[in-house]
């Protein structure tokens, strides 16, 4: 039996107390199951950000999408995780990954490494939270003033819910061993720090590495993806045209059949999302901010389905 949607949006543009607030309870009220935050230089810093999205809301899990565990001392994050927990009511989802921008850790006077050291510390980080955080793992759910205990959706564990953001194949090997989210990236990194998608064909083999690896697991993990592009439209070469320039080396069709683009009709989307769940087992999809208000019909047609 397939798993229930959900749909999150990763906020990423900066903003005042009273404008984030706003741009939080307006994902509310649009359907979001998730708010997210990434972990870039110029962004919103995530663990505050979280914090006042659950100030400003009552119903969305608050996750970190993702994490660049290259920022990151395991045992100061520990204290970070537990205490945003703590503040968000319980509904904090911790997501990793090894960071893709190289400039960014130059930036920050911090080693960037070879692809196997950023893999090597993010096993460690991953290993040190589980210690650290209890025998459980992660913290429990705080309750709320009112006396309710918001927490884990029923079927949850009562950790705060790992995610993994992969593509590589130890990464893949990591979060099928450890996440109870799986989040594919859809691309590949370049040298540049920059991410080329790769086509669906390429994502089965992603998906299926995965599976194999993760065979010995009790519970089955969530799988996510990331959408990169949205567009509700009639006529979808023409959405994806001012795209092209930006991913040389596709033709508008093989760019269209991309996992993490979603053109169509509202009706085109939501029959692409369905297909995609049936033949990769992604449920969980998260769009950026841009796209916030484009997905939202989509959002409202699948909900609980």
């Amino acid at each position: 039996m397939a798993r229930p949607f959900r749909f999150g949006v990763s906020l990423l543009t900066p903003a005042s107390a009273a404008e984030w607030g706003a741009k939080c309870r307006r994902a509310e009220e649009l359907g979001y199951d998730v708010i997210t935050v990434a972990d870039h230089l110029g962004m919103p810093a995530p663990f505050p950000s979280l914090v006042a999205a659950a100030e400003a809301t009552e119903r969305p899990r608050l996750g970190t999408f993702v994490l660049n565990a290259g920022f990151w001392n395991p045992a100061l994050l520990a204290r970070e995780v537990a205490t945003t927990n703590a503040l968000t009511y319980g509904r904090l989802e911790l997501g990793l990954g090894t960071g893709y921008v190289p400039a960014e850790h130059e930036t920050a006077g911090l080693p960037w490494g070879t692809p196997g050291e950023r893999v090597d510390h993010l096993l460690r980080t991953v290993q040190e939270l589980e210690r650290l955080l209890g025998p459980d793992g992660f913290p429990h759910a705080s309750p709320r003033p009112d006396g309710r205990t918001p927490g884990p959706r029923t079927g949850r564990t009562p950790r705060v819910p790992l995610l993994i953001g992969a593509n590589g194949d130890r990464m893949l090997r990591i979060a099928a061993e450890h996440a109870d989210i799986a989040a594919f990236t859809g691309a590949r990194t370049r040298p540049n720090g920059t991410l080329e998608p790769i086509t669906a064909t390429e994502l089965d083999g992603r998906v299926a590495l995965y599976r194999e690896a993760a065979t010995e697991r009790e519970e089955p993990a969530e799988l996510n993806l990331l959408i990169q592009i949205v567009a509700v439209t009639d006529d979808r070469r023409a959405a994806i045209r001012p795209w092209l320039p930006r991913i040389p080396g596709l033709t508008e069709r093989q760019v269209l059949e991309l996992p993490i683009v979603l053109v169509g009709t509202v009706e085109q989307i939501v029959e692409q999302v369905r297909a995609q769940r049936e033949r990769y087992g992604f449920s969980y999809l998260t769009v950026l901010e841009p796209n916030l208000e484009a997905f939202a019909p989509v959002v409202r047609a699948l909900r609980g389905r």
